[in-house]
């Protein structure tokens, strides 16, 4: 049985989460500071899932100062180049340092795996799926089909509006762009997951709040080995800073 200082500490950090994915949620659509780069509105609020405060911070720091002014309802201004990916938008010289960009880069990276991730477990777990006579390799298997999945679609509507690409072309630059994140984020979250399925005892499961407290803490530690990974990706030009 779960020590009961867990189970507390498990519903306050599931509340914060909460409560940061709706205040997100709320700047965004109610109040109306839109994202310049629209899939970024989905990206922050999957973040707050597991960093909670810390997600609203970055969220109010990072992107909400930077959100320009909406467009007016009358405002039809065609774009005006040719072939252009219909959200594409003009390049400029980066106005972050770095790291910053590389930490938004991870975000949305880890908002795919994260989406892919609960998913998964969710169907895993309900459906009694096992891989090997086990269940974690079920997990495994299912939450990264889909983390890749998700995660490339998330890639797919950053880079190919900002490199102004067709579909074929933005497919493969989100494949470019994402794999080797991607890779390194499950990476730390699925080492955290070996953790909790052979170490830990007592052994939650998805149905227990336990569960899901310890899952943001490998979505944290997956945020961490993917940074590294999103460093050498955005220095390399294989990535665009965000």
């Amino acid at each position: 049985m779960a020590s009961h200082w867990l189970t507390v500490l498990s519903w306050c950090s599931l509340g914060a989460a909460a409560l940061s994915l709706v205040a997100i949620l709320a700047d965004i659509y109610v109040f109306g500071h839109r994202q310049r780069m629209r899939v970024m509105e989905a990206v922050w609020p999957v973040t707050a899932l597991y960093f909670g405060p810390i997600a609203v911070w970055a969220y109010y720091r990072w992107a909400r100062a930077a959100t320009p002014p909406t467009r007016t309802h009358g405002d039809h201004t065609p774009d005006p180049t040719p072939g252009r990916h219909p959200m594409a938008m003009p390049m400029g010289p980066p106005t972050r340092p770095l790291w910053q960009s590389v930490a938004i880069g991870v975000s949305h990276c880890g908002a795919g795996c994260t989406l892919g991730d609960v998913v998964g477990e969710v169907l895993v777990f309900s459906a009694g799926l096992t891989l090997f006579g086990a269940r974690l390799g079920a997990m495994y298997a299912v939450d990264f089909a889909l983390a890749f999945l998700l995660g490339i679609v998330f890639q797919y509507f950053a880079v190919a509006p900002m490199r102004g690409l067709g579909f074929k072309d933005g497919v493969v630059a989100a494949l470019k762009a994402d794999t080797l994140s991607l890779i390194a984020f499950e990476v730390g979250m699925f080492g955290w997951m070996a953790l909790m399925y052979f170490v830990f005892r007592p052994r939650f499961e998805p149905n227990q709040v336990e569960y899901w407290f310890l899952m943001q803490l490998g979505m944290v530690l997956g945020f961490v080995t993917s940074y590294p990974a999103n460093w050498w990706l955005i220095k390399r030009g294989v990535k665009e800073r965000m």
